[in-house]
């Protein structure tokens, strides 16, 4: 492991980034609605929502989470069910399941403990969350070492090693300990990471207008673009996904809940039939009978959306959206029915949602 710059160049580099970074902070720092509080749940709460979220659409969730559960307690308290459904549109549904089960952690604890050790042993909480936890929260000195700041610190030390790698990973996590500002954690641990998500952004970083510009080793070197190195790739499946929207003609809609061991685990879906390529309108019928014992005989399919693409992490779902309208329902499917009123009651993919927009 190396940095880059000499020891006595490095050395003036570490004893002004910090102030610099705050200083940049109280000008253009993000006014964000979590930053108004010292809770520990409901920063906790805004760590879960971000989590792979964009600021706009996870900032409309924090308010409406914080309004509905306001605290640890009344977030124990709810059904899965009901935390699924409001999470509904956000994805990577673990971290809800995981939310409620961390407050069932801190509601059993009768208070949320000032505790490291505890914070960083709740379900869906890693370093990075408890840090930001005890830092915002309790102004504890952890700091924060996420996506953002590490692209910072990459970039501005000259950082070449991987940082999805085992060294590149010490050498992060050893120069974040060295740079926070103990006396300050919660200003530090903020300015970093809005200074990556605003200035020192992954495509077209504003060095222009960057203070940090003139210490700054990937500048002064051509390698903006090259760095933070990653030397994993993720790898990509695709999936091919028929949905068919089986309804009867007294408005009753089936459904089926997932099941554990892949994507949306508890959330409800229409009949589903997965293949390795897209299925014609025959194909899908028959395999809507064989599979789902659904009775579709001389009422035909109607094809309501085509190739809509939905991107996962690591999955590409391509999805065909077919419509159903039996005379009445059928006992013997597999299944729920359930009134097609009653539709919004019930936790839905986001792909779903997509679909559903199709047809209405």
């Amino acid at each position: 492991m190396r940095f880059a710059p000499k020891k006595h160049y490095f050395c003036i580099m570490i004893s002004s980034f910090g102030t610099q970074l705050e200083l940049w902070y109280e000008s253009h720092g993000r006014e964000l609605p979590w930053r108004k509080t010292r809770d520990p749940y409901l920063i906790m709460l805004s760590e879960f929502i971000m989590q792979q979220t964009q600021i706009v659409q996870g900032t409309s969730y924090y308010l409406r989470f914080a309004e509905r559960f306001p605290t640890a307690a009344s977030l124990a308290k709810a059904s899965e069910d009901e935390v699924l459904r409001l999470w509904q549109g956000l994805g990577y549904y673990s971290r809800a399941r995981n939310l409620h089960k961390a407050a069932g952690k801190i509601a059993e604890a009768g208070c949320f403990p000032r505790d490291y050790s505890f914070v960083r042993a709740l379900p869906g909480v890693g370093e990075y969350t408890a840090a930001a936890i005890m830092s915002l929260a309790f102004g504890e000195p952890y700091a924060v070492l996420d996506g953002n700041v590490q692209r910072v610190l990459a970039r501005h030390f000259g950082i070449t090693e991987p940082v999805d790698g085992t060294q590149g990973k010490k050498l992060l996590r050893a120069l974040a300990d060295e740079l926070l500002d103990r006396e300050h954690p919660a200003l530090y641990n903020q300015a970093i990471m809005d200074f990556g998500a605003i200035l020192c952004k992954p495509t077209t970083p504003l060095c222009d207008t960057c203070p940090l510009a003139e210490t700054c080793q990937a500048l002064s070197r051509h390698q903006v673009d090259r760095l933070p190195v990653k030397s994993k790739r993720t790898r990509i499946r695709d999936r091919y996904l028929t949905y068919i929207y089986t309804r009867t003609q007294d408005g009753k809609v089936l459904l089926h809940r997932r099941g554990s061991g892949d994507i949306w685990q508890g959330l409800f879906e229409f009949p589903l039939i997965e293949s390795g390529e897209p299925l014609s309108v025959a194909e899908a019928g028959r395999r809507l009978r064989a599979e789902w014992q659904v009775p579709n005989g001389r009422h035909a399919l109607t094809l309501v959306a085509q190739g809509v693409c939905h991107q996962l992490t690591h999955q590409r779902l391509h999805a065909d959206f077919y419509c159903l309208t039996l005379p009445s329902a059928c006992q013997d499917v597999k299944g729920l029915w359930v009134e097609e009123s009653d539709l919004d009651r019930y936790a839905l993919p986001r792909l779903l949602e997509k679909l559903l927009e199709e047809k209405r």
